[in-house]
């Protein structure tokens, strides 16, 4: 195998990389809609982190009482630039958690599947790409 053959499997990487977390998302996603159960719950507050490029990410932290009457407190694991109305502290939202690990919840009208369905279509793309390039020069060779 020619050196050139190796720098194809960085884009084939990063794709299945991308492909992988954007399945486990939709699948998480999937799971939820089926076994989940939903809650009334409150915003108490946002846990704000910075990217590298200086970006503020507004992640809501949730509180709500499962069904066998246990307190859970969690952060929502996406963050979005700002906080939207409906979403500051205080207010009310519906929760989708998981009775088996309530730490697998969804804010219903904060967190969606777009970014697991961008990840998913990006990495199929990428590593469809490189296969079909990998595959044209072995072809061609």
């Amino acid at each position: 195998m020619r050196p050139e053959w190796l720098f194809s499997l960085i884009p084939l990487t990063i794709g299945a990389v991308f492909l992988a977390f954007g399945l486990y998302g939709l699948r998480r996603a999937a799971a939820l809609r089926e076994r989940g159960v939903t809650t009334p719950g409150r915003i108490v507050r946002h846990e704000i982190h910075r990217s590298d490029e200086g970006a503020r990410y507004h992640h809501p932290v949730a509180t709500w009482t499962t069904e066998d009457g246990a307190p859970c407190t969690h952060r929502s694991r996406f963050g979005r630039g700002r906080v939207t109305p409906g979403f500051a502290p205080g207010a009310e939202v519906t929760i989708r958690y998981d009775p088996a690990n309530p730490a697998r919840f969804t804010i219903q009208g904060w967190d969606t599947a777009t970014v697991d369905r961008l990840f998913t279509a990006l990495g199929a793309g990428l590593v469809a790409a490189t296969l079909a390039v990998l595959l044209i020069r072995a072809l061609t060779l």
